[in-house]
């Protein structure tokens, strides 16, 4: 027999799919089984509300916002150290929300941007998710410890597929509950372009119940990255309080303006640097080797 919680957290996602299949909508994209608001090319007049909601302007110029939403990535296994240390001088100066590293460079990356306002970013799990709860769980604490302030965790997306929804939210439970403890942001990759719309649905749903602070789109190492319509539905799931990360493939303003526009209030982009730029007008340089 399905516990209370189990058969409450199914109905949670059957009333989810409910709603994303309403007749009550007036129609469907044609090149996915999203609402039609979410298609890409009908996002494209409201790309320019994305330069308007991070204090853009026209002219050239823009706010600080640009850089405080860009998560500064370098997730390459052949990262060196002075890899490293590019990236965090880089992150110093133009400010980015955090870098994002893998664990074994997450001491070195606090030590050097202690004072600096750019937290660490540890990924957990990382890329596949095939990794047990209990596994990830203590990997968020280690990170935790070497200094992380904020987590990406892949879910098990194996579990997802085969249907497994209450083995999925013990895996994001696993990571959100010392995040808590500790005051350190949760972020949960779904994976988005291995999944059906329905299981995204699902996995944006377990990542809400898990009280995640974010859901993401993409490790950046899958068949695809970050979409608008992944954004938008997404953005549509888990509502106003939670944030949605859009990751993989965001390599300059326009793209992340559409991010944005979608949805999007975090972005992970190792061509920060020449968003910030493009930004400001200026001419921007070679994106660093992030992903």
């Amino acid at each position: 027999m399905q516990s209370p919680d189990l058969q409450r957290l199914i109905q949670i996602i059957v009333e989810e799919l409910t709603a994303a299949g309403s007749s009550a909508v007036p129609a469907r994209c044609a090149c996915h089984s999203l609402m039609y608001e979410c298609c890409p090319d009908r996002l494209r007049e409201v790309i320019a509300a994305g330069a308007e909601r991070l204090g853009l302007h026209a002219v050239g110029g823009a706010t600080s916002g640009v850089a405080a939403m860009i998560d500064h990535t370098l997730l390459k296994p052949d990262a060196t150290r002075t890899d490293i240390e590019v990236l965090c001088r880089e992150a110093a100066e133009y400010t980015f929300a955090s870098v994002c590293v893998n664990p074994t460079w997450v001491g070195t990356c606090a030590r050097l941007l202690h004072g600096s306002g750019v937290k660490v970013c540890s990924v957990v799990g990382f890329p596949l998710g095939a990794t047990t709860a209990d596994t990830k769980h203590f990997e968020t604490r280690r990170a935790i410890f070497d200094g992380a302030r904020e987590i990406d965790m892949v879910i098990n997306v194996g579990a997802l597929k085969s249907g497994d929804v209450r083995l999925v939210e013990r895996d994001i439970e696993a990571v959100t509950a010392p995040c808590r403890e500790a005051g350190v942001v949760s972020k949960v990759i779904i994976e988005a372009a291995l999944l059906t719309d329905e299981e995204k649905i699902t996995a944006c749903t377990l990542a809400k119940a898990a009280a995640a602070d974010f859901v993401k789109t993409s490790t950046g190492f899958g068949p695809g990255g970050a979409t608008a319509a992944d954004v938008a539905l997404m953005r549509r799931v888990v509502g106003a309080d939670m944030g949605v990360k859009a990751a993989g493939g965001v390599r300059d303003l326009e793209g992340l303006k559409a991010m944005v526009a979608a949805g999007a209030t975090r972005i992970g982009a190792s061509a920060g640097v020449r968003i910030v730029q493009e930004s400001r007008g200026e001419k921007p340089v070679a994106a660093s080797k992030g992903y």
